[in-house]
Parts: structure tokens; sequence; C-alpha cells
């Protein structure tokens, strides 16, 4: 199993907390490894704190399903009960919605970054645009 390093977690934060900026909305940006063990983290000033936990289970759930976490959530729509559960037995883990994304290097998962603080399609624009920037495209999981 590859992971993303930290140096290149540390330029995805930057460089999606540079974009959320830009957008003049504070959010809050996770990367994780392909295990979902969080990596780098930034919470800009004004966003408010549970919205931490958010961006990470954003980045945990496009990393541990290989695609990003709305997809995940289409996947899953109309299964109450089981994303209930799949929520539970992952101890919160599993956020369905816009604004995660797996990060894929050389064919290969190696993390997930995820964003909260903005709309789902801001949170979404966020990490595509900070994963093009420093992976060099966005693969989509694919």
């Amino acid at each position: 199993m590859t992971a993303v390093t930290v140096e290149t977690a540390l330029a995805l934060v930057q460089a999606a907390r540079a974009e959320a900026a830009g957008l003049g909305v504070p959010m809050a940006i996770a990367v994780v490894d392909s295990g979902g063990a969080l990596v780098a983290f930034a919470r800009a000033d004004g966003t408010p704190f549970p919205l931490t936990e958010v961006a990470i289970g954003k980045a945990h759930t496009a990393a541990a399903f290989a695609r990003p976490s709305a997809e995940v959530a289409a996947v899953f729509d109309g299964r109450v009960q089981f994303t209930a559960s799949i929520s539970v037995a992952t101890g919160g883990r599993v956020m369905l919605g816009k604004g995660g994304v797996p990060i894929v290097e050389n064919g290969s998962v190696t993390g997930g970054i995820g964003a909260s603080g903005g709309t789902g399609d801001q949170d979404l624009a966020v990490v595509e645009t900070a994963v093009a920037a420093v992976v060099g495209s966005f693969a989509g999981g694919r």
C-alpha cells in the first residue's frame, strides 16, 4: 500500500488554503493517507470547529472508497439504515457529500483530501484545484 508523503500532503493543504482564500471562504482542509490516517490539516480562522471532523471524514471517505465522496453518497442514496450503520462502524469517519477526492499518484490511491466550510460545490472546487496543482491532474479516483 502506498501512502501520500508528508511533503505532498502539506503542499495540498497549502494549495487548498490558497484556493479557499481566493473564494473568501474559511475552510477546514484535511489530507489522509491511503489507510485513512491524518497526515496534514489546517483550519482557517473563523471556521467552525465541527467542520474539522467533516473535512477529515470527507478525506477518509475518498481514500477508503477510491472515489470522490459525492460519488460514494450517490451510491448510498436512499439507503438510510446502511449509511447510518457504516457511519457508526467507522466511528463517524465515512462522510457523504461533496468535498472529498482521492489522491491518485502513478495510478494508485495514496490518500484523500477533504474540505469543509463552503457549499458542497466550493468544497469540491477547492480540493480538485489543490490536487490538480500539486499532483498534476485530477484523476477522480479512477
